[in-house]
């Protein structure tokens, strides 16, 4: 019998595209798209989405929303729109790019009134970040 505080279950995150489960996959099992040195990733095989896991987490613990192709696309094009601001902020403060980010994405979520406020891309859908790509470009735009 165990003694202590319970062990939590591991997450189980649903496809918001079908509604199953995903799994958890590694580097060599089957529907895995990336190299050996990627890490481990949660899929929703029959969609083709997935996400990534913490980097640390012993409980393999989801980034976020699982992601289909357009989904990674946009997210993509986001972090591109945003890498003028990032540069800015890691020279101006000298925080690191992780963190310079992080407050890029707070700052365009409360902008845009996202409800709730995404701690990180990974918890954007597509239709929040085609928003925040053009508030950002017209954002650098009108400051050149």
């Amino acid at each position: 019998m165990r003694v202590g505080r319970p062990i939590k279950a591991l997450p189980q995150p649903l496809c918001d595209y079908c509604g199953a489960r995903a799994t958890l996959s590694r580097y060599g099992e089957a529907g895995y798209p990336y190299r050996e040195d990627h890490g481990v990733l949660w899929i929703c095989v029959a969609c083709q989405a997935w996400i990534g896991t913490h980097a640390r987490s012993t409980r393999n613990l989801p980034l976020g929303r699982l992601a289909d192709a357009s989904l990674r696309d946009a997210k993509s094009r986001l972090h591109d729109a945003l890498e003028p601001l990032v540069a800015g902020k890691v020279r101006r403060d000298g925080v690191n790019a992780f963190e310079a980010r992080g407050k890029a994405i707070r700052w365009v979520a409360a902008e845009l009134a996202f409800d709730p406020v995404p701690a990180t891309i990974h918890q954007l859908s597509l239709d929040q970040c085609e928003k925040a790509i053009q508030h950002v470009e017209a954002f650098i735009a009108q400051r050149r």
